[in-house]
C-alpha cells in the first residue's frame, strides 16, 4: 500500500529535487501539504503525482499546440 502523505525527505526524492525546493514549492502552492504534530511537514502523494503529470513534456507539447 502506497503511502498517502510523504515526508519532505521522500517528497525530494521522488521528485529528484532538494528538501528546500519541497518547502519552496509548498510555500508557492505547487505541492499541498499538511502539518502533522508540533510542525512536521507531510505532502500529499496525489499533488506529487498531479505535479508530475502536469508538467509531463508530451502534455506541454499538446498544450503548446492547442494555445498556438
Amino acid at each position: 500500500m502506497d503511502k498517502q502523505l510523504l515526508r519532505v525527505g521522500e517528497a525530494a526524492q521522488a521528485l529528484n529535487v532538494s528538501r528546500w525546493t519541497i518547502y519552496r514549492w509548498v510555500e508557492e502552492g505547487r505541492l499541498q501539504a499538511t502539518k502533522i504534530g508540533k510542525g512536521s511537514l507531510r505532502i500529499f502523494r496525489d499533488s506529487v503525482n498531479a505535479l508530475v503529470e502536469d508538467n509531463r513534456k508530451d502534455h506541454w507539447e499538446l498544450t503548446t499546440v492547442q494555445s498556438a
